[in-house]
């Protein structure tokens, strides 16, 4: 098992993206503790664990609250001895879809307030037991929004640069303690919307004033990529997965395309 003997803390890990790579890591050894706001969602991906052999614990945590946060992961690392990963999953609802003439300076700024916020808050928590034992890897999550122009996404592509930058920074800082820090970059993922993801809020305003249905959408989304599809939910997680390996040792500082090539580095 590539996690074997790991900790584990997934923020949002009651999402579907959160849920899909917390249970990747608890087929693979690791003890997973969620995080998150809703515990109907939370206890849900823990049952499913549970029922596959896995370990798993569950906190309502504001992922934006950092004293909130910060006594999580102190509890954490107490109970379980380290904190060897941590994924920030955390979803929060956005305006997408609006053309910069409509758009508010609050809707603008909202998300980029809030993901970062919530990315320094977790990373600030976990990395001060990372560094303590020397080792550590800290995930997080963008969308190729963050290179790609286009109208109607300034305040979610502004967010999504910015998680990436912040991630490469993190890496810069904590690496000499020996903590990884990854992004990983996939594009939208149809999985997740048919899981109950809060994307399907943020998209469906996007097609409608395209004056397509949602799907119709999606799939010409998935037609423009070089794999003509978009990733999966097994995805992400099998990427999440690796990353979080010591199998990806000799990875820090970057952004894992995953994209299916709506975006070419």
């Amino acid at each position: 098992m590539l996690l074997a003997n790991k900790n584990a803390v997934v923020y949002g890990g009651g999402g579907a993206i959160g849920g899909a790579v917390a249970r990747a890591f608890a087929q693979e050894g690791a003890t997973v503790y969620l995080a998150g706001r809703t515990r109907s969602k939370l206890e849900a991906v823990a049952e499913a664990i549970r029922a596959d052999g896995g370990a798993a614990e569950v906190a309502e945590v504001d992922a934006l609250d950092e004293q909130a946060v910060g006594d999580h992961a102190d509890l954490m690392a107490k109970a379980a001895g380290s904190i060897d990963i941590a994924l920030n999953a955390v979803g929060i609802m956005h305006v997408q879809g609006t053309p910069l003439a409509e758009l508010s300076l609050e809707d603008f700024l909202h998300p980029i307030t809030a993901y970062t916020r919530a990315q320094f808050v977790t990373a600030k928590a976990v990395s001060r037991h990372m560094t303590r034992q020397g080792s550590g890897v800290i995930l997080s999550l963008s969308t190729p929004g963050s290179k790609l122009p286009g109208p109607g996404f300034l305040g979610f592509g502004v967010t999504c640069a910015a998680i990436e930058a912040t991630s490469r920074l993190l890496a810069g800082e904590l690496g000499g303690s020996g903590v990884r820090v990854v992004c990983l970059r996939p594009d939208a993922v149809p999985q997740a919307i048919a899981a109950g993801s809060y994307s399907r809020d943020v998209f469906e305003p996007i097609a409608a004033r395209a004056g397509v249905p949602l799907d119709d959408m999606l799939a010409g989304a998935a037609g423009n990529t070089l794999l003509k599809r978009l990733p999966t939910l097994d995805d992400v997680a099998n990427m999440a997965v690796f990353l979080a390996s010591d199998r990806a040792a000799a990875v820090t500082g970057t952004v894992a395309n995953m994209t299916c090539g709506s975006l070419v580095d």
